[in-house]
């Protein structure tokens, strides 16, 4: 079974290891030709990732259990961590427009998620 996971367990964690490093915990000075690659990497493979997600096929309804509850946790978590991202920068008088589209984005898509489910049933 986790054979079948593999290529998407690798791919995210290079994902994460990447996301660590631009986030730059150690404070070392990456020049900008560094950084772009780092960026360009991260964009590269998060593409092979959600290749991965959209060739993601249910066998039986247990499966498909399983991924809508995949999901549900991945939006929740995602939501979570940008209200916290909005409540941080908000104490610090520095809100940033992009944690408000993203958190409204993930709404909307969501919202149109489930009125298209809903649609094609």
């Amino acid at each position: 079974m986790l054979k079948d996971f593999l290529s998407e367990i690798i791919t995210a964690i290079i994902i994460i290891v990447l996301l660590v490093v631009l986030i730059n915990p150690m404070d070392f000075l990456m020049p900008s030709k560094t950084e772009m690659m780092l960026v360009t990497g991260v964009v590269l493979l998060f593409g092979i990732f959600v290749s991965f997600m959209f060739r993601e096929n249910t066998k039986d309804e247990r499966e498909s259990m399983l991924r809508m509850m995949a999901d549900r946790m991945g939006f929740l978590a995602g939501a979570a961590i940008v209200i916290v991202g909005i409540i941080v920068e908000s104490l610090r008088h520095q809100l940033s427009d992009w944690m408000l589209m993203v958190l409204a984005v993930m709404m909307t898509a969501k919202i149109a998620g489930v009125i298209y489910g809903r649609v094609k049933k």
